[in-house]
């Protein structure tokens, strides 16, 4: 399970309401979407698990679901995990769901392993060489 948590925190990461009309191909691009305030690096506040949770808790029930992750990721594509794996993955304490504090420790456990030089901001060096890593 672990080594497939990095995967799934990108792919979450993915789901923040910058991605939901386009989704980033490239670490680059998702880099500059995540880079708000064009600072050159992302911050904590700008990888921000809460405003992703409310992205993909599209019926406001304070829980996300396996259909609500697959109506942003779209249609499975082949190598790529299914939303409803990538739920079981980030899904702690097994309910099915994910809650806004599984969501916001998914993307904080991908911040940290990201951030190689632990100096709590990611470099576009950074996000590349993690880009699809799995841990």
């Amino acid at each position: 399970m672990k080594t497939l948590l990095p995967c799934v925190c990108g792919c979450l990461i993915l789901l923040s309401p910058a991605y939901a009309q386009q989704m980033a191909t490239t670490a680059a691009e998702r880099f500059a979407t995540l880079d708000r305030n064009a600072d050159g690096e992302v911050s904590k506040d700008e990888y921000d698990g809460t405003t992703l949770f409310q992205a993909l808790d599209a019926d406001n029930n304070n829980r996300v679901s396996v259909e609500e992750v697959q109506a942003f990721l779209g249609p499975d594509r082949d190598g790529q995990l299914t939303a409803a794996d990538r739920i079981r993955v980030a899904d702690f304490n097994g309910d099915g769901e994910l809650s806004d504090e599984e969501v916001r420790r998914v993307v904080e456990m991908r911040f940290q392993s990201l951030d190689t030089d632990h100096d709590e901001v990611l470099t576009l060096s950074e996000l590349q060489s993690g880009f699809w890593r799995p841990r």
